[in-house]
């Protein structure tokens, strides 16, 4: 069974159907985890939906995965056989039946105020201020270009959220002048938070800066940029 030809048949026709760059690495992630489990087999053909349910089972039970991870992992599949080979099969049994209700982390309003007051580096205290002002999403923030900035009016474009879905944020004063402030700095030309070579900012490189900062400040809890975008989205509530 030719993996690569299958992965690259995959990405493309996900692409073509216009899924955001985070799904299509999701669902090729998890095809090329499938993929190499079922390497013995020559096509994907013969592998009985059987071995496909003992996948499944051994990930569940024994490498623990969560809900949320089996549930991607079932569609990606479902994913490769419907877009490689035009063949849809019955996988819905194998989705978890029950959501768990984890309340996610947050940062109280002190430990976001000391974690943003001890950034040093402007771009840091930007990017760290507009996920937690605007509620965003790390790969929101990153794909987020110069053009989707409206400062005339405050507001914030977000161009195909979770689930290809567009939506506009009002853009809080403070933040405005912070921006305003970084963008005379740093003159990004395409993407409002760039990296090398004029692309986007690595989102490892963002999880590693609030790592660092909340070394710095003490905070020994378990936090992520995914905490601090549900602090203000918990702490309105």
């Amino acid at each position: 069974m030719d993996s690569e030809s299958i992965i690259k048949t995959l990405y493309s026709r996900l692409t073509t159907q216009r899924y955001t760059n985070n799904t299509i690495r999701a669902y090729t992630s998890y095809a090329q985890l499938f993929l190499e489990h079922m390497k013995n087999h020559q096509t994907l053909v013969d592998i009985p939906i059987s071995e496909i349910e003992a996948f499944i089972n051994t990930k569940v039970d024994h490498d623990k995965i969560s809900a949320s991870y089996q549930h991607s992992l079932v569609g990606a599949i479902k994913k490769i056989y419907e877009l490689v080979k035009h063949q849809k099969i019955e996988l819905d049994y194998l989705y978890p039946k029950r959501n768990e209700t984890k309340l996610p982390n947050f940062f109280s309003q002190d430990e976001v105020r000391n974690i943003l007051n001890a950034c040093e580096n402007l771009k840091h205290k930007a990017i760290l201020t507009t996920i937690y002002s605007c509620g965003l999403r790390l790969s929101e923030l990153l794909n987020i270009k110069i053009t989707d900035v409206k400062s005339d009016s405050d507001l914030l474009f977000i161009r195909q959220s979770k689930g290809n879905k567009d939506r506009v944020i009002a853009l809080p004063n403070k933040l405005i002048i912070l921006l305003r402030e970084y963008y005379l700095a740093y003159k990004p030309k395409v993407y409002l938070f760039k990296g090398g070579k004029a692309g986007q900012y690595s989102d490892r490189n963002v999880q590693l800066t609030l790592k660092k900062i909340m070394k710095k400040v003490g905070i020994l809890s378990k936090g992520s940029v995914h905490t601090l975008r549900h602090s203000i989205i918990l702490l309105l509530k």
